[in-house]
């Protein structure tokens, strides 16, 4: 199971040169920042538990990489959302889908009588987690301080390659959903002084949602990354014409990216490279192309698109 050390490639982005981490290459089952942030619950062990609890969206890349997860550690794996619509339950692909195959008890709290206006995570607290050693509990999109393990690794890895490179400094970019991964690449390249640094913008909810996210897990700012904004508001999960021509624009450089969050993280990419920053950039692939089986029928059904 491939789980590090991915190549990295050069493309031509709207004349500019950039380096794109694929981590897209990485074993399908956790591939991208999935297989980062949960890399420490693969290399550990957890005699004790039983089952593994986490909530998020039924279509989340990190609710099927957890699937498999406790399907290798032989875990029930109980998964939480606050709806599962009608579309996502006919689906015949995408994450879902998979989930289920790998044995996901999916809970749709939406049915929950005793649910009395909870979130999904103060649910689980209050009334799934009890001080239960059987259980472990990931928050949604593995936002927690085991991933700073294999986000780590994945620093190193950069490391090696600007050295190889003979890159003198270096902005790493990559789109945030809770950030987590983005915090701690930060945290890593600050701590040791490395001329690298990271850029992100905020796929779900806004900038003060994100850094939100990353003081739950760093409470010094100075180890943040750079925030971005986009110059136009994107609502996550809703489809955007200039999302999808975005992603086909970056399908004829012969790399297919996520259809969620990547298109959204090249836009804004694409605003600061045309501020003529000289350095070298190197964008981290999000991986969760499983994910694209489900996007794309929803474009097409919604523009009555040519999908490619």
């Amino acid at each position: 199971m491939k789980l590090a050390d991915t190549p990295v490639e050069r493309i031509d982005f709207f004349g500019h040169d950039v380096f794109v981490k694929r981590d897209d290459l990485l074993h399908p089952e956790f591939s991208g920042n999935k297989a980062r942030k949960f890399r420490y619950f693969l290399d550990h062990d957890f005699p004790d538990v039983k089952r593994l609890i986490s909530f998020g969206s039924p279509q989340s890349n990190s609710m099927y990489s957890m699937s498999v997860l406790a399907k290798i550690k032989g875990w029930q794996f109980d998964y939480y959302v606050d709806h599962i619509a009608k579309h996502t339950l006919d689906t015949a692909e995408g994450n879902f889908k998979q989930a289920r195959l790998n044995g996901a008890n999916m809970i749709d709290l939406s049915a929950a009588a005793d649910r009395l206006g909870r979130s999904c995570e103060t649910y689980i607290e209050d009334l799934c987690l009890q001080n239960d050693k059987a259980t472990l509990f990931i928050p949604e999109g593995g936002h927690c301080g085991f991933a700073q393990y294999g986000v780590s690794l994945l620093a190193e890895e950069i490391v090696v390659w600007m050295k190889a490179q003979q890159l003198e400094q270096l902005v790493v970019f990559l789109p945030s959903g809770t950030g987590t991964t983005s915090l701690y690449l930060s945290a890593f390249f600050k701590a040791n002084l490395y001329p690298i640094e990271v850029m992100t913008c905020a796929a779900v909810g806004d900038s003060d949602y994100l850094k939100q996210q990353f003081l739950a897990l760093v409470s010094d700012p100075a180890c943040f990354p750079t925030v971005l904004e986009s110059d136009k508001k994107y609502h996550f999960g809703k489809l955007y014409t200039a999302f999808y021509e975005m992603w086909q624009h970056l399908n004829e450089t012969g790399i297919e990216f996520d259809l969620l969050y990547d298109p959204l993280g090249w836009i804004v990419l694409q605003s600061f490279l045309t501020r003529n920053d000289a350095r070298p950039v190197l964008y981290l692939h999000q991986g969760g192309l499983l994910g694209n089986a489900s996007m794309l029928p929803r474009y097409q059904r919604k523009f009555n698109l040519s999908l490619k």
